[in-house]
């Protein structure tokens, strides 16, 4: 199924994540979990991330924070990735996930900064 909101979701999807990364995830699509890469596309990378209202950084920023409130450690190092790719520096990563622990609880930010250090370490960005 292709319109246009989701042609515009899948180059915003591209464009933050990486081609290798949505072509995994395109590859990995089941006829179980078609309708949510669908969902996904359209709401959240069609709908969301391409308004105006905020740009990518920002963005990235929101992500990060709620990832890290929410314990959805399985998303923040993509979206480390992606946040690097927005723009983000490590050190702009790190206020945001130290901000975070302020309202979210050390515990959570303390995971979230593991994951952002190994992340951030394999892509070459801090030893």
């Amino acid at each position: 199924m292709s319109d246009e909101l989701y042609d515009a979701g899948m180059k915003v999807r591209r464009e933050v994540l990486g081609e290798a990364h949505v072509d995994r995830a395109v590859a990995n699509t089941t006829e179980f979990t078609a309708k949510f890469q669908d969902y996904i596309t359209r709401s959240a990378w069609g709908s969301v991330w391409t308004r105006e209202g905020l740009d990518r950084k920002t963005r990235s920023c929101i992500t990060l924070a709620v990832l890290t409130a929410l314990h959805c450690e399985n998303e923040i190092a993509m979206h480390v990735r992606a946040a690097i790719t927005n723009g983000l520096t490590p050190d702009e990563i790190g206020e945001v996930l130290l901000h975070t622990s302020v309202y979210a609880g050390v515990p959570a930010s303390n995971a979230a900064f593991a994951i952002a250090q190994k992340t951030l370490s394999e892509m070459g960005e801090v030893s």
